[in-house]
């Protein structure tokens, strides 16, 4: 369902996903897999609908077929996707949004690791926050809620009182399975967003609406 217009939504902290929420780093994502999968002979039909928002090691480790060096294969994809950030942009309403936070109230968490999460942030105008959370840093990614957790815990709030912003279904399950509330990113996709889970096209239908009792305050617009 989509979040209804004028609905105020307030949080003790903001845990954003990376790309598809904050990050449009589809076509470069894309590009890149399909390339791959071509080359070793998966279909790349049966990849897409699982790719994203997932950590680069453990999609590589489910598509690859048998013979495929998994080490070899994340190394060469991750200097792809890591060198190449053309076409990469903000979500639209991303920095706007950004800027009007308070920046100890929102934070990042991401399947990327750091390295290419800085890459994709950068090339999207997005200084990265300093209680970022990224991949290599938990024991299990999305849809584990591990990330979610520990991005809770680093904002200094119980996950079900913070709420979280994800396009994909992965991440969309981590942040459930945390307890937190969770807001869909769905420009393209609202079809694929759990029945349960409220959803906005894009970033710009949300206003920051100040600090309200100590939490965070938003206008769905």
């Amino acid at each position: 369902m989509r979040l209804e217009t004028g609905l105020a939504i307030e949080a003790q902290a903001l845990l954003f996903d990376m790309d598809g929420t904050l990050v449009d780093s589809r076509v470069v994502v894309e590009k890149i897999w399909k390339r791959w999968c071509d080359e070793v002979g998966v279909d790349w039909h049966d990849v897409l609908p699982r790719l994203h928002g997932v950590r680069m090691y453990d999609s590589i480790k489910q598509f690859a077929p048998p013979g495929v060096d998994i080490d070899a294969a994340y190394a060469r994809l991750y200097r792809e996707e890591v060198e190449d950030v053309d076409g990469i942009v903000p979500i639209p309403g991303a920095l706007e949004l950004l800027a009007a936070l308070p920046p100890d109230r929102w934070t990042i968490v991401t399947s990327a690791d750091t390295v290419l999460a800085k890459a994709r942030l950068g090339a999207a105008g997005i200084i990265p926050p300093p209680r970022m959370v990224t991949g290599e840093v938990v024991t299990h990614g999305k849809p584990a809620p591990d990330a979610y957790l520990l991005g809770a815990e680093r904002m200094g709030a119980p996950a079900p009182a913070c709420l979280v912003f994800e396009d994909a279904k992965a991440g969309i399950d981590a942040g459930l399975a945390a307890g937190s509330r969770v807001i869909a990113i769905a420009g393209d996709h609202p079809g694929e967003v759990p029945a349960t889970v409220a959803w906005v096209t894009d970033l710009t239908s949300l206003r920051y609406d100040g600090l309200h009792d100590g939490k965070v305050r938003l206008l769905c617009t």
